[in-house]
């Protein structure tokens, strides 16, 4: 039999955790508001799927997935409502603030994959266009877009609603705001409705619906079939028009980039820190957006030996918390302590002379310094055969150690030759011939520059 655990917990399935979270939602009556939409968009995009089937209007087809790009919207509301109700947690300790902006990313992203199905559909119709229906194509324009207006003006989408302002503007609100000037010029009541920018999302259902509207009249006066196509086309380059600087906007959040616009008060807020009293350098700063409309960041703070970590912790934070709303502040004091170089006289018992041998290395003839470079001069004819310009030679005098160790039984004479008689002898092979070999504490001096017994060169 297998143990058996009387505390243990068990482990829910991921429907069980989808349910509980849902609940948590629900919990809010606001909830219930979005929960209605929900269905009712349901509701209104099946019946559009339908009648676009029935009218072969690829024109409507793209107007009705503004509606499904708006029920990914409330999606993305509910989502930022149970943000709201989650607190941090030891894994996601800056909260879950990112999900919201990762459904904003998702759902802009989709509705311009949207559209490019929309643009390789139109081609092909332009090759062989279709009949269009016109029964339900007026009808099917004015139900899309009540409910998109209802649905955007009703529901208040925190996330999408801060996206649409801070993300750069549109080519269509653009065109439109040239024109909402010369407008409000001649009418000036109307400035408080297009200006300063109008809102994208009530803009593209607008030109949308307007687009529609041409399309059925130049069917129904001159069966023109192409207008379909390319209102589809119009209705498809205005979607990713409107989308793609929301989704920019969200995937820099992504990438935790810093603001463009927040940047040069950081700087100052940076400045105005490392002025404060006992701060000594503030290095290492990043800071990033966490959420729409949230900053978090760090920064070290190097501070005098003598001053309070706690009084320069609470200036810091008071003047970064303007901006910052997570911040992480690192405090740490100067350190004087500097590894320091032993220096000293030499004791006497270091270096035992009589224990040692000092052989100096003679110039060879024909290398003289340069005085103005310091360096050998090359030789101004060839070296003679067998000598080499081996570096080295300048050095100073070298200390070798007196080996007391002999080896004994090889006819070779041990005896150490004075150094006044050392190389007026010659370089000759140690044990061989008539000349002393060139004589150290060592008995492995390298052979390179003697000559053998028949007197040739040795290599």
């Amino acid at each position: 039999m297998g143990t058996i655990h009387l505390f243990r917990k068990s482990q829910r399935s991921f429907v069980g955790k989808l349910s509980q979270e849902f609940k948590l939602v629900a919990a809010d009556r606001r909830s219930w508001k979005i929960l209605l939409f929900g269905a009712i968009n349901l509701l209104c995009t099946g019946f559009l799927l339908m009648w676009c089937s029935s009218t072969n209007s690829i024109a409507l087809t793209a107007y009705t997935y503004l509606t499904i790009f708006d029920l990914f919207s409330l999606v993305t509301c509910l989502i930022s409502y149970w943000v709201m109700v989650r607190k941090p947690s030891p894994v996601y300790s800056f909260g879950f603030e990112r999900l919201e902006v990762l459904a904003v990313f998702a759902s802009t992203v989709l509705a311009q994959l949207g559209a490019l199905f929309i643009l390789k559909e139109s081609v092909e119709r332009f090759l062989e266009q279709p009949e269009i229906h016109t029964g339900r194509l007026l009808v099917g324009t004015f139900v899309a877009l009540t409910f998109n207006l209802f649905t955007m003006l009703s529901v208040r989408n925190k996330p999408f609603a801060y996206v649409s302002e801070a993300a750069t503007t549109s080519w269509l609100q653009e065109h439109v705001a040239d024109l909402s000037r010369s407008l409000c010029g001649i009418i000036p009541g109307l400035s408080s409705i297009f200006l300063p920018r109008m809102n994208p999302f009530v803009l593209i259902d607008l030109a949308g619906a307007f687009a529609l509207c041409i399309t059925y009249m130049l069917i129904e006066i001159n069966n023109y079939f192409a207008v379909d196509t390319a209102s589809a086309i119009a209705i498809a380059l205005m979607t990713v028009g409107t989308m793609y600087p929301m989704s920019v906007y969200s995937g820099k959040v992504l990438l935790q980039t810093t603001p463009p616009h927040v940047i040069g008060q950081l700087d100052k807020l940076i400045r105005e820190v490392s002025t404060l009293d006992g701060v000594l350098e503030v290095r290492n700063e990043h800071f990033w957006t966490l959420g729409f409309g949230s900053l978090a960041g760090s920064v070290h703070v190097r501070i005098r030996r003598d001053a309070n970590e706690q009084m320069v912790l609470a200036h810091v934070t008071n003047r970064l918390y303007t901006l910052v709303s997570t911040l992480t502040v690192q405090i740490f004091k100067d350190d004087w302590m500097r590894p320091a170089l032993i220096s000293g006289p030499v004791a006497a018992n270091m270096l035992n002379l009589p224990d040692h041998h000092i052989i100096s290395m003679p110039p060879l003839k024909g290398d003289e310094l340069n005085p103005l470079t310091s360096t050998p001069a090359k030789p101004s004819t060839a070296p003679p055969e067998f000598s080499f310009n081996t570096p080295g030679k300048n050095m100073t005098p070298v200390i070798l150690l007196n080996t007391q160790t002999r080896p004994y039984g090889l006819g070779i004479n041990h005896g150490s030759t004075p150094y006044n008689s050392m190389f007026s002898q010659g370089f000759g092979a140690p044990g061989m011939g008539a000349a002393q070999g060139f004589r150290t504490g060592f008995t492995n001096i390298p052979s390179k520059y003697g000559t053998n017994s028949r007197g040739q060169p040795r290599p």
